[in-house]
């Protein structure tokens, strides 16, 4: 894979144990945590909620879903 690419898997993946880890975060939590732009951090939520991963209950809002993910190095 690309390096590009290779970052984006390993921020995706940091992102979920982050909310995994803190349980409901907010957007900024995440932008202030990765020091990415909202965009990115909406990009990558996308990802993350499409594959049924996180959810968002309120506006703004991120927890993760009971979805079970076998994670790899």
């Amino acid at each position: 894979m690309k390096n590009s690419t290779d970052r984006m898997l390993t921020r995706i993946k940091s992102i979920y144990l982050f909310i995994h880890e803190n349980g409901t975060v907010t957007t900024k939590e995440l932008v202030d945590e990765f020091g990415t732009t909202p965009r990115t951090i909406q990009r990558d939520l996308n990802i993350l909620a499409y594959n049924g991963l996180v959810t968002s209950p309120r506006r703004g809002k991120w927890t993760t879903t009971n979805k079970k993910v076998k994670l790899t190095s």
